[in-house]
């Protein structure tokens, strides 16, 4: 029986290179994100790949409205083995103004929603499945830069979250881990989509760490 992933902030870059990761290791793969054009256009490429996919249109800063796509999605495909968050707002912010509101925002987007991912896999079912959940991590949240404050105190505050919590989900059987990528995915081969997938999927296997700084 095939496993399935839920990849929430599917896109070109990292989402679709762990969901195509994932996929290759006979996951059947359900791709989140806001457009529904972009998702019609992932689900072609991905049929065309031989991987079984299915899209589903979610915002995952709408805290109310993502968990009803979302418990939809598990009536619909079961409970995931795997949850994928990569959803995250990374444009540099040098030059604009960051008030208050814009820091809440973006944290609503890249942590809030992150937490709220969990809040709701947390299951009885999620822990029988020796459920994973991924969170992709980035390096300024080991090093912080202004031109990038927003991402950067985002990217601390998940650090922190999948510290704090995986004791605690380990204990009901559930693992948690974050790949803390420390360069411009895409850049290069070594931050190439698909050989950091090859990181999280290091993750799922082992569970040997929580964290992998690359």
């Amino acid at each position: 029986m095939k496993k399935t992933i839920f990849v929430i902030g599917a896109g070109p870059g990292l989402g679709n290179g762990v969901a195509e990761k994932f996929g290759g290791e006979n996951f059947r793969v359900v791709l989140m994100a806001r457009s529904e054009e972009h998702l019609k256009a992932y689900e072609k490429d991905f049929s065309v790949k031989g991987i079984e996919v299915y899209t589903q249109v979610a915002d995952a800063a709408d805290f109310e409205a993502f968990a009803a796509v979302f418990h939809h999605a598990v009536k619909t495909y079961g409970t995931p083995d795997v949850l994928f968050y990569n959803v995250g707002i990374t444009m540099p912010d040098e030059g604009q103004t960051i008030d208050a509101q814009t820091l809440m925002n973006r944290y609503a987007a890249d942590v809030a929603g992150a937490y709220n991912c969990v809040w709701l896999i947390d299951t009885d079912e999620f822990a029988a499945k020796d459920g994973a959940i991924l969170i992709t991590g980035g390096g300024l949240s080991i090093q912080p830069y202004a031109a990038y404050l927003p991402l950067s105190m985002d990217k601390a505050a998940l650090r922190a979250m999948v510290q704090a919590l995986a004791p605690v989900l380990d204990e009901k059987g559930i693992y948690i881990g974050t790949v803390q990528v420390t360069g411009a995915i895409g850049s290069n081969e070594h931050f190439a989509p698909h050989t950091i997938a090859e990181k999280f999927w290091t993750l799922y296997e082992d569970r040997a760490t929580h964290e992998i700084i690359y």
